[in-house]
C-alpha cells in the first residue's frame, strides 16, 4: 500500500491532473483489444494496421477539452477528417513526385490551421499521421476500402473510450488559482475600502498590508501553476485562452492594488465614492471567483454587479470634478499641482484598479460562454458573442500569423518540408519501412534547432534502448504469441506514460517496443524489425534536424524575444493613438468608440506572443531567460495595452461638456507625456530586437504635472466658471502614463537580465 502511495505521489508530480496516464491507459485497453479482433478475428492485416495506428492517434495523441458533447463531436469530426486524409494519401502515394507535393501542402495547410481554433491545433499531430501513414506506404487504390475499415473502426473505438473510459473532467487546471487570486484581491479591496474610507472601527494599517501581501501571494501561486501547467499553443481553447489572459490581468491587478495599498500609516484618505468604487470591484472578483468554479452557473449576477460598479465609477468621476483646481483668480486654489495630483490618487487607483476587474469579469465570462458555443463555432475559433461571423474569425485569426516572424507561420512550414523531403528520401532510397522515417523526423520537430538536435540525439538513444529491449524480448520469448499479446498493452502503457513522466528519449524506448511487439505479432520478423526502425528513424532525425537549422536557427528563446520587441513597438503604438483619441474628445467628441487599427495590430502581435511564449515554456532543454524575468516582461505589455483600453474607455464614457474657450494647453501636454513614454517603449523594443541593453528609465516629469493641472486650471472651465469632467479625464490620462512609466523600472531590469543572460549564452556556446 505504501509503495502504491509513493507511485501515485510521483506521477502526479510528474503527470499534473494524470492527463498522460488517462489518455495511455485508454489506449492501452483498446488498442490491443482492437487490433487482436482486425488480426485473429476478420483475418485483415491491412485493416489491423489502419485500426491499431487509427487508435493510437486518436487516443493517445489527442485530448479535447470541454463538456462530453463537444468532445464527441470533436472526435466525430477528426474521424471525418481521417476517412479524407487517408482517401487522399491512398491516391498521392502511386508517385513519388504528387506524394511529395501532396505532403508539402497538406501538412503546412493542418499544422497552420492549427492557429484558427484549438480543436484544429489539438488534432495536428493526429491529423498528420492520418495522411502519412498511406501516402509513405505505397498502394493502389483496392487497398482504401481495407483502410478506410480500420479507421471506422478505429474512431468508433475511440468515441466509446473517451464517453465510457476514465472520462477527463471539465474543470480547466487554472481556474481554481484564478479563482482563489480573484477571492484574494477581492478581500484587499473591501479592506483598503474601509481604512481609505476613513472609519474609526475600519481596519488597521497592518490588516491592509497583510491583504496586500497575501493577494501577491495568490498571484505568485496562479503564476507557478501557469507555468507548470502543460499548456502547448495546439491545446488552447477559447475557454483556456481566456483564463491565460486572466493570468496576466490578475498580475497587473495585483501590481495595481500593491501600488495602491496605504503606504504609511497616516497616509491620505480618499472619498466615500472611490470607497464605494473598491466595494463594488471586490463583489464582481468573489462572483467571477464562483464562476470559475462552477462555469455552468447562471452568469446574471455578475452581470448585474458589473453594472453596479460601472455606475459607481461614474458616481466616482463626477465626485471627482467638484475637486478640480479652481482657475485663476479664484479663492480657492490649491497648495500646488502636486498637491492636487496626490489627492486625486486614491481615486485614480480605483477607476485604473476597476477597469482591470471590468476586463477580469469579461474574461471569466468569455470562458464560461465559450464551453456553451455551437459546433462550427468551436470549431473555427469563434468567441462568444463575436460581432464577424465563424469563417471571418477563422480568417482574421490566421492573418494575424502571416507574418515573417510568427512562431506559428515558421513551425508550419518548417513541418511541411521535413515531412515532404522525408517522403521523397524514403520513396528514393527504397526503404522498406518508409513511414517510419517520416514518423522520425515528425517526433523529433521542435521550435529550436538546437533542441531539434537534441531531440534527434535522444530519439535516436531512445530507440537503440528500445530496440535493444525488445530483442532481448525476442531471444527470451521467440515466437510464443501469448507472451507478445500480454506485453503490448503494458508497452502501450508505458509509451503513452513515460514521456511526461520520464523523458522524451524514454518514451522513444517504449514506443520502439511497442511496435517491435506489434509487427511481430502481425508478422513475424524476429530481429530485422528492429534494424529497420533504427535504420529508419536516423534518416527521420537527419532530415529533421537539417531542415531546423535551414529554416529556423533562432529558437524558442530568441522567437519569444522577437514576438515581445513586436509586441511593445505595437503596443506603444496602440498607446499613442489611445492618446490621440482623448485629446481628439477634448474638442469634439466621435459618435462611434472603435478600436483603432493600432489597437488590433497590438492584439494581433500579442496573440503571436502569447503562442511564442506558450512554445518557449514547452521546449525541452536549458533556457536563456527564467520565468519570473519572461512573466515581468510581458507583465509590461499587458500593461501597456490595458492602459490604452482604460484610456479609450474612459473617454468613451465621455458624452460631451459643452463648448469651452480653450484646451490646447492640455491636449498638448498629454500628447508631450504620451510621446515621451511611448518612445521609451519604443526604444526598448528596438533594444529587444538587436540585444542591446535596455535604455534607463525615466525619472518622473514634475514640470509636466505641473504644466497639466496649469492646463485643468486655466482651460477647462466653462463660462460660468464651473469645473467639466474633461478635467478629470484629462488628469487620469495622465495617471495612466504614469503608471507606465513607472512600469518602466522593473521592465528595464528584466530586459537587461535577458539581455545579459543571452549575451553569456552566445559567449559560452
Amino acid at each position: 500500500m505504501e509503495r502504491k502511495r509513493r507511485l501515485t505521489v510521483w506521477l502526479r508530480a510528474r503527470d499534473p491532473d494524470l492527463a498522460a496516464t488517462r489518455r495511455a491507459a485508454r489506449t492501452a485497453v483498446v488498442m490491443p483489444l482492437l487490433f487482436a479482433v482486425c488480426t485473429q478475428v476478420l483475418q485483415a492485416p491491412v485493416t489491423a494496421t489502419f485500426a491499431a495506428f487509427g487508435t493510437f492517434a486518436m487516443l493517445l495523441l489527442v485530448d479535447f477539452t470541454g463538456p462530453m458533447s463537444q468532445r464527441l463531436r470533436a472526435y466525430g469530426a477528426l474521424a471525418v477528417a481521417w476517412l479524407v486524409l487517408v482517401t487522399l494519401g491512398t491516391l498521392a502515394s502511386r508517385s513519388v513526385w504528387t506524394a511529395t507535393a501532396a505532403t508539402v501542402v497538406v501538412s503546412f495547410a493542418v499544422l497552420f490551421a492549427g492557429v484558427v481554433s484549438s480543436v484544429l491545433a489539438g488534432a495536428s499531430t493526429s491529423l498528420l499521421l492520418a495522411f502519412v501513414l498511406p501516402v509513405s506506404a505505397p498502394g493502389p487504390p483496392a487497398v482504401l476500402p481495407d483502410r478506410l475499415t480500420g479507421v471506422v473502426l478505429a474512431a468508433a473505438a475511440a468515441v466509446v473510450a473517451v464517453r465510457l473510459l476514465w472520462p477527463r473532467p471539465e474543470a480547466d487546471p487554472l481556474s481554481a488559482p484564478a479563482a482563489q487570486a480573484c477571492r484574494a484581491a477581492a478581500k484587499q479591496l473591501r479592506t483598503d475600502a474601509d481604512y481609505f474610507a476613513g472609519r474609526t472601527a475600519g481596519p488597521a494599517f497592518g490588516e491592509c498590508r497583510d491583504c496586500a501581501q497575501e493577494t501577491e501571494s495568490s498571484a505568485r501561486e496562479l503564476q507557478r501553476a501557469f507555468t507548470a501547467t502543460p499548456y502547448r499553443p495546439t491545446g488552447l481553447s477559447t475557454g483556456s485562452r481566456a483564463l491565460v489572459r486572466l493570468v496576466d490581468e490578475l498580475t497587473w491587478l495585483s501590481t495595481i492594488l500593491a501600488e495602491s495599498a496605504p503606504a504609511v500609516e497616516d497616509g491620505s484618505t480618499g472619498t466615500l465614492q472611490s470607497a464605494a468604487v473598491r466595494k463594488a470591484a471586490a463583489r464582481v472578483l468573489i462572483l467571477s471567483a464562483d464562476l470559475l468554479d462552477a462555469p455552468g452557473v447562471s452568469p446574471d449576477r455578475l452581470h448585474a454587479a458589473v453594472k453596479e460598479l460601472r455606475t459607481a465609477l461614474a458616481v466616482l468621476e463626477d465626485g471627482a470634478v467638484g475637486r478640480l483646481p479652481a482657475p485663476y483668480g479664484a479663492v480657492a486654489a490649491p497648495a500646488g499641482p502636486n498637491a492636487f495630483v496626490d489627492s486625486l490618487d486614491v481615486s485614480f487607483r480605483a477607476q485604473e484598479m476597476a477597469f482591470v476587474v471590468l476586463q477580469i469579469a469579461g474574461n471569466v465570462d468569455i470562458a464560461r460562454a465559450a464551453a456553451q458555443r455551437s459546433w462550427p463555432d468551436r470549431l473555427l475559433g469563434r468567441a462568444p458573442e463575436s460581432p464577424t461571423g465563424p469563417l471571418t474569425s477563422a480568417t482574421e485569426r490566421a492573418a494575424a500569423h502571416a507574418e515573417p516572424h510568427s512562431v506559428w507561420l515558421h513551425n508550419s512550414v518548417r513541418g511541411a518540408i521535413s515531412l515532404g523531403i522525408a517522403v521523397a528520401l524514403a520513396d528514393v532510397t527504397g526503404l522498406q519501412h518508409a513511414f517510419w522515417v517520416v514518423l522520425g523526423t515528425l517526433s523529433v520537430l521542435r521550435s529550436n534547432a538546437l533542441n531539434t538536435g537534441q531531440n534527434a540525439f535522444r530519439a535516436l538513444g531512445g530507440t537503440l534502448a528500445g530496440s535493444i529491449l525488445g530483442a532481448v524480448l525476442l531471444q527470451i520469448i521467440g515466437r510464443d504469441t501469448t507472451a507478445l499479446w500480454i506485453l503490448l498493452p503494458i508497452s502501450v502503457l508505458a509509451a503513452g506514460i513515460v514521456p511526461a513522466a520520464i523523458s522524451f528519449a524514454a518514451g522513444q524506448a517504449a514506443f520502439t517496443l511497442t511496435l517491435v511487439i506489434l509487427f511481430n505479432i502481425a508478422q513475424p520478423a524476429g530481429l530485422s524489425v528492429i534494424l529497420f526502425r533504427i535504420e529508419d528513424i536516423a534518416l527521420g532525425c537527419a532530415v529533421s534536424l537539417a531542415v531546423g537549422l535551414l529554416f529556423w536557427p533562432r529558437g524558442a528563446s530568441s522567437a519569444v524575444v522577437r514576438a515581445m520587441a513586436e509586441a511593445y513597438a505595437d503596443s506603444a503604438r496602440y498607446l499613442r493613438s489611445a492618446v490621440d483619441y482623448a485629446v481628439s474628445c477634448c474638442t469634439s467628441r466621435p459618435e462611434n468608440v472603435e478600436v483603432p487599427p493600432e489597437g488590433r495590430r497590438a492584439a494581433a502581435s500579442a496573440r503571436r506572443l502569447d503562442d511564442a511564449f506558450r512554445t518557449y515554456l514547452a521546449e525541452r532543454g536549458a533556457k536563456t531567460a527564467s520565468l519570473g524575468e519572461m512573466t515581468n516582461l510581458i507583465t509590461g505589455v499587458v500593461g501597456l495595452r490595458l492602459a490604452a483600453d482604460a484610456i479609450l474607455a474612459l473617454w468613451g464614457r465621455s458624452g460631451g461638456d459643452g463648448p469651452v474657450e480653450n484646451r490646447a494647453a492640455a491636449r498638448t501636454e498629454l500628447l508631450a507625456m504620451s510621446q515621451r513614454v511611448c518612445l521609451w517603449y519604443r526604444s526598448l523594443a528596438a533594444r529587444l530586437g538587436d540585444g542591446g541593453p535596455a535604455p534607463d528609465p525615466l525619472p518622473s516629469d514634475e514640470e509636466s504635472n505641473r504644466r497639466l493641472v496649469d492646463a485643468v486650471r486655466r482651460d477647462l472651465h466653462d463660462a460660468d466658471g464651473q469645473a467639466t469632467a474633461t478635467g478629470i479625464r484629462i488628469i487620469w490620462t495622465g495617471d495612466h502614463l504614469e503608471a507606465v512609466r513607472r512600469l518602466q523600472t522593473p521592465v528595464a531590469a528584466a530586459a537587461e537580465n535577458t539581455a545579459s543572460r543571452a549575451r553569456v549564452s552566445r559567449v559560452s556556446g
